[in-house]
């Protein structure tokens, strides 16, 4: 554009339509051509009709209608051209305009993320997780600390233990040889006559003593 163009408004120039404008008008355009290319097959079929027709009685009418069939092909054909470089512009322009959304959702996520790490320190991420570590640890120990039975006092001496036991096991033994029932804290009754040892032998009387004096024992 000229100066004075510029000083006395000229003409402007047209605005650049978006790549999802361009790709629409692309496809206005497909769709047209497909519906030309259509009317033009039939057209194309209508005249091999007539030519068959009058083939053999107007010889005339029959090469006019060839004719026609032939310009109607010609125009399919420059049809077929152009709709494959639509197609292949259209194409691109998906692409380009796939390649921008996705470069722009980047780029989104990029100032995302930035914006994200703007107010964060590497620094500060180690302190805060060895704070966090530290935390866990007094936790972990104050939990042990509860999960421990309370002691009150202190534990006897196994020794002394063992002792007492075996006082107390010597104790029973003596009762059992003795003939005491352990088991009542009645006292067994008093016999009405005392028990007259056969005349044996001397093994026999020996014996038949020592239960009469544990009897005896026993009654008190």
């Amino acid at each position: 554009m000229s100066f004075f163009s510029k000083v006395f408004g000229g003409k402007k120039e047209p605005t650049a339509p978006s790549t999802a404008e361009a790709i629409q008008k692309l496809r206005e355009t497909e769709d047209m051509l497909i519906k030309k290319q259509e009317f033009l097959e039939s057209k194309i079929d209508n005249e091999i009709l007539i030519a068959k027709k009058n083939a053999s009685k107007n010889k005339r009418a029959a090469i006019q209608a060839l004719k026609r069939k032939k310009r109607y092909e010609k125009q399919l054909q420059q049809i077929d051209g152009t709709l494959s470089t639509i197609e292949m512009q259209r194409e691109a322009l998906e692409s380009a305009n796939t390649n921008t959304a996705v470069l722009t959702t980047m780029k989104g996520a990029a100032d995302a993320m930035k914006a994200a790490h703007q107010h964060m320190d590497v620094d500060q991420v180690h302190d805060m997780m060895d704070d966090i570590a530290e935390q866990q640890d007094v936790a972990r120990e104050i939990s042990d600390a509860i999960s421990n039975p309370v002691a009150f006092g202190q534990d006897a001496d196994e020794d002394e233990l063992e002792k007492e036991l075996e006082e107390l096991q010597q104790e029973q033994l003596d009762k059992e040889l003795l003939g005491i029932d352990t088991t009542t804290d009645e006292l067994p009754a008093v016999p009405t006559s005392v028990p007259v040892a056969p005349s044996k032998t001397r093994t026999s009387n020996y014996y038949y003593n020592i239960i009469n004096f544990l009897y005896i024992i026993k009654m008190f």
